[in-house]
């Protein structure tokens, strides 16, 4: 695992060092216990500190950017999306099956460090990794979280709904996507 000290002078690393934590290591592993949950500003990964929470999203920016401070350019954020089933994503499999649906597309963001994938948020057990189904991935950079992931995420599905004849509209898919969501949360 990369690890190194947290400069004196960044704003999230004075955030980290407040809390005595004084090496991105150490950061991950604080990141990590934050439970999982949407922040008041899904767009302000700072607010994961003051919240005590964070999506994959907020929680995976906030370390890039930890990482960007430092100057650590072998620490990339990562959006992909990947097909998610009850197999890699335990509690959505009653809600796709209500839907006659084998999986639906869902957006993740993570980071990959000298290649290798680290997810902090799924804490979950599942059978599969969501890496498995990945089918498709782009390197992202933290401001685009919001609006370009969700964009990203609706352009998919979109052109799924087209490319498979899914016999559910956008809207229809979104409050599926919704719904399961809301199931793994609980």
């Amino acid at each position: 695992m990369l690890n190194f000290p947290l400069p004196q002078n960044g704003s999230l690393s004075s955030l980290m060092l407040k809390k005595e934590i004084y090496d991105f290591k150490s950061a991950i592993a604080y990141v990590n216990q934050l439970p999982y949950g949407r922040t008041s500003d899904r767009t302000n990964f700072h607010l994961i500190v003051f919240e005590n929470k964070g999506t994959c999203s907020t929680k995976h920016a906030f370390l890039k950017q930890l990482a960007v401070e430092s100057q650590k350019e072998n620490v990339k954020l990562f959006i992909g999306i990947y097909q998610m089933n009850e197999a890699n994503t335990k509690g959505v499999g009653k809600v796709l099956d209500n839907y006659n649906l084998a999986y639906i597309p869902e957006a993740h963001i993570y980071l990959k460090i000298n290649g290798n994938l680290l997810d902090v948020t799924r804490t979950t057990k599942n059978e599969t990794s969501f890496e498995d189904s990945l089918l498709i991935e782009q390197e992202i950079l933290p401001p685009q979280i919001g609006s370009y992931k969700v964009d990203f995420h609706q352009n998919f599905l979109k052109q799924w709904i087209a490319d498979e004849q899914i016999s559910y509209s956008f809207e229809e898919i979104w409050n599926i996507r919704e719904k399961c969501i809301f199931a793994i949360s609980e």
